[in-house]
């Protein structure tokens, strides 16, 4: 059985059934140099509490079985250069509106 099977299986009996009280779930993305990538889904996807989640639930249960892997980093779909770009757009489109409104 490869380390991601037994990963898999971990989270199948320990950490999904807690997931699935919030209506939510996960998906592993990627084990690479012992680092866990995964993305929660359903309402777990948008919950302000998904960072905790994933420290205390996720990569508790993940580390203490598999102390080998070093992190577990949680994967929000969106990338940097992206959140980035819409900060600079909604920047500039708020500065706009308020130089057209005569608001300095």
């Amino acid at each position: 059985m490869t380390q991601l099977t037994e990963i898999e299986r971990l989270l199948e009996e320990q950490v999904r059934p807690q997931l699935a009280l919030h209506q939510g779930n996960l998906s592993i993305i990627s084990l690479t140099d012992d680092v866990l990538t995964i993305r929660l889904l359903g309402a777990c996807a948008n919950c302000p509490s998904a960072s905790l989640t994933t420290e205390e639930l996720i990569a508790s249960a993940v580390q203490s079985r598999f102390p080998q892997i070093r992190r577990v980093v949680l994967d929000t779909g969106v990338s940097d250069s992206l959140l980035t770009q819409a900060r600079e757009f909604l920047t500039s489109r708020h500065t706009g509106a308020k130089n057209q409104q005569g608001v300095t």
